[in-house]
């Protein structure tokens, strides 16, 4: 199976790059399919529900949130309906909508996506280990689902490696977001799960992490803040990561980053026919 993860949707910029790129990077690389992080899609904070229908409209099978989740608050009153939108697992007791799914995908098979927030430098949550072992007992990799997809939403790379060690030979992808910055270690461990710190973001990389530079600069010299943080809207960049996993076993085959556009160096994945 082909799987495309692209990390967080950085405003209109981010946006308009899935609707405008992603329907043809599906067609062209045959994805069976898609997960997108949409937490910073409105207006870099949170995510409305006409701005979730349209990512799920440019061909997103699954969405996912994290620390922003609440940001918009129309999201609390419709992520219960929703049988595509994930937020972190192992958020405090009584928050609404669910952090993992069992989800269809093309040619019948089943991805399981399980959201994880981190706990280094974060808001209090319960233990994102123990959280993500809970969803993923009742549905094994290559039992139950196809496929295991881990978006961990974490702002230390030491936390999304433990998780993928911990995760390994369980789960096909353990991918890394929040930071909004690219990595370059992507892998794939022993025991087959493969593993990248951070997807980067869909956004402006003429930036401060996706943020007009003006205000962001401003708090850093002086420490005072002067107005709000606005997302930038130069072209984007399409960031992600995009596996390959092995049918009976689930497990993860190949793995390659994903940049396109934008003023980022380019890395369009290429698979054996």
């Amino acid at each position: 199976m082909r799987i495309l993860f692209l990390g967080d949707v950085m405003g209109r910029t981010g946006r308009d790059a899935i609707s405008e790129r992603l329907p043809g990077l599906i067609a062209e690389h045959g994805f069976d399919f898609v997960i997108v992080n949409g937490e910073n899609a409105s207006h870099g904070r949170g995510l409305t529900e006409g701005h979730y229908q349209a990512l799920r409209a440019a061909g997103a099978d699954a969405v996912t949130l994290g620390d922003h989740a609440w940001d918009q608050r129309d999201t609390i009153s419709y992520i219960e309906r929703e049988t595509a939108l994930i937020r972190p697992v192992n958020f405090l007791p009584g928050a609404p909508g669910r952090g993992a799914m069992l989800i269809e995908a093309r040619k019948g098979r089943r991805v399981l996506v399980v959201q994880a927030q981190g706990q280094v430098f974060m808001n209090p949550v319960e233990n994102p280990f123990h959280a993500v072992e809970r969803a993923i007992a009742d549905c094994p990799l290559g039992e139950v689902a196809d496929a295991i997809v881990v978006d961990f939403h974490t702002e230390a790379t030491s936390e999304i490696g433990a998780m993928g060690h911990f995760l390994d030979g369980r789960v096909s992808l353990v991918v890394g977001t929040h930071t909004h910055i690219p990595t370059a270690d992507q892998r794939i461990l022993k025991g087959g799960t493969s593993l990248m710190s951070d997807a980067g973001m869909c956004g402006d990389y003429d930036s401060i992490i996706g943020m007009e530079t003006d205000e962001p600069l401003e708090r850093f010299l002086t420490g005072i803040a002067q107005g709000r943080f606005v997302p930038a809207e130069g072209e984007a960049t399409l960031c992600g990561v995009a596996i390959e996993t092995e049918a009976r076993t689930g497990l993860c085959t190949s793995i390659q980053p994903v940049r396109i556009g934008g003023s980022m160096p380019q890395a369009v994945p290429v698979f054996d026919t």
